[in-house]
């Protein structure tokens, strides 16, 4: 009798981990931007040249393409004379996402270019205390793309991480840069990203751990590719993640990160990419201000590769749908579509409230969002308390 029950158990949790994920939060096509936040203000994050713009300044600047897809971009028609930002975007998720939320992101053009700093990432709504998650990020001519994690004290991960298949940079991420890993998929940043058509990120934030999966243009798993209004749970079939920061005793992830609201970004030169031996490294000069002078100021057409263009981002969870989580019909991720690196578009409606005050990744100050939370039960945590339920049954 305790062999059937075993296998009972065994049977409902393969159920358990093979479950569908349901689709709560989709941001594509014409309402892509219906639930952000815009910044509206200078970039005192980063400390880049930077102002950005609100919702009612943003037609030219935040968009979606007559293809569907939505684009970010720093101004590249406007001449900027010296002493003045540039114009650019911060926007911020209205909703919150708890722990067990696995986002789908298809990008079909990332920025890059001398000056440019470009993100898309995570955050709590204290900083660092509530965690960062960085999930696409570098500076001016980098070939790679850096993702990292941002916590309060008493947070560290293994430089030999044999989970993943990117570099362990750094170990602390209670440091300014953060515990970092350098991506080692081919095509994953800057130029080649975009001759590439792009690709597709996953981030799963997981009791377990955080997990970041990248596949360039044409090797996407079929299961993420269909991941429409639901995903598979399993993500065996993956292969490993590009960054694994396990959960451990030396980094409890759930003490460690609270709901994380998605931001998306692009800055110019500041607190790294402005840098003089950083500039220069790449882009070859190392004077004072040549990062600001050679780049924001004049112009605009060296920003002309500076714009995000995103087919889709989705979040699925094993909660049931929210109301707002009906699906636009967009294609999965591994469709393509045509460039918008210059030129204006309509803009798609969009709602602005007070902004959210955060940080960027070697920014200082915390903030609050608005909006309601998309309440998740981990799966695996779901998993894990079905099993210890069970198996009790087992002792009686």
């Amino acid at each position: 009798m305790k062999a059937a029950t075993l296998a009972s158990v065994v049977s409902l949790a393969s159920a358990a981990i093979a479950a569908q994920l349901n689709l709560i939060k989709e941001y594509a096509g014409s309402s892509f931007f219906d639930d952000w936040d815009f910044y509206g203000h200078w970039d005192d994050l980063n400390n880049g040249n930077i102002i950005y713009v609100n919702q009612s300044d943003s037609a030219s600047l935040a968009y979606v393409t007559p293809s569907g897809n939505a684009v970010i971009k720093i101004d590249n028609t406007t001449t900027v004379p010296n002493n003045d930002p540039r114009n650019s975007v911060r926007i911020t998720t209205k909703d919150f996402f708890e722990i067990g939320t696995i986002w789908i992101m298809d990008v079909v053009h990332a920025p890059y270019g001398c000056s440019v700093w470009p993100s898309i990432w995570t955050k709590g709504t204290l900083w660092p205390e509530e965690g960062e998650i960085d999930i696409i990020e570098g500076v001016n001519l980098m070939t790679y793309n850096q993702m990292a994690l941002h916590t309060g004290v008493d947070c560290t991960m293994p430089l030999d991480n044999t989970d993943q298949t990117g570099t362990a940079l750094l170990s602390n991420c209670n440091t300014t840069s953060g515990c970092t890993v350098k991506e080692n998929t081919p095509n994953n940043y800057g130029a080649a990203f975009a001759q590439n058509g792009g690709g597709v990120w996953a981030l799963q934030f997981d009791v377990s751990g955080i997990f970041i999966w990248f596949w360039q243009r044409g090797n996407v798993p079929a299961s993420v590719t269909a991941a429409i209004t639901s995903l598979d749970a399993d993500t065996s079939s993956w292969g490993k993640p590009s960054a694994s920061w396990a959960s451990s005793s030396s980094c409890n992830i759930a003490q460690h990160f609270q709901a994380q609201q998605m931001v998306m970004d692009i800055t110019a030169c500041g607190d790294w990419a402005g840098v003089p031996s950083i500039y220069g490294s790449t882009c070859g000069n190392t004077t004072t201000n040549a990062c600001y002078l050679n780049n924001v100021v004049g112009n605009g057409a060296n920003y002309d590769t500076a714009y995000f263009e995103v087919a889709s981002i989705r979040a699925f969870s094993a909660n049931a749908a929210t109301s707002n989580a009906t699906s636009s019909g967009s294609a999965g991720p591994a469709a393509t579509s045509s460039g918008a690196s210059s030129g204006a578009s309509t803009a798609t409606s969009t709602v602005t409230t007070t902004p959210a005050a955060g940080t960027g990744s070697t920014g200082a100050s915390g903030g609050t969002g608005s909006g309601a939370a998309a309440l998740v039960t981990p799966v695996s945590l779901g998993v894990a308390v079905g099993l210890v339920s069970l198996l009790s049954l087992l002792m009686l």
